[in-house]
């Protein structure tokens, strides 16, 4: 863009072509990246993807209890909820540097 000028829409349009391509990149690469979240010093664990889809539950025959079964889905909830904090994570990390790219297109509330 000139100062005081008008923007150069085939440029912002390039641009923006970019940045979707990017992002569907980057999308795609959280679909298929796994995380692991733990409990219980790694008796129970929690697999999900970087796009947060929960995959897998994993308990070990010594977190079963028969008569505290309360403790085992504390567990199981607190393994998830590690699980999605590192999915978290890893959008951020993934995610993060493209968001901090549409200021550098000059779109307003970007």
């Amino acid at each position: 863009m000139q100062p005081g000028g008008a923007p150069d829409m085939a440029q912002i349009l390039k641009q923006a072509q970019a940045m979707q391509q990017q992002l569907a990149s980057a999308q795609e690469e959280l679909a298929q990246a796994e995380v692991t979240g733990t409990a219980g010093g790694g008796m129970v664990s929690a697999t999900m993807t970087g796009s947060g889809e929960l995959t897998s539950i994993t308990i070990s025959k010594d977190a079963v209890d028969p008569d505290d079964v309360e403790t085992l889905q504390d567990l199981v909830v607190a393994a998830v909820r590690d699980a999605n904090r590192a999915a978290g994570e890893l959008t951020q990390a993934t995610m993060g540097p493209l968001a901090g790219g549409m200021g550098g297109m000059g779109l307003p509330g970007f």
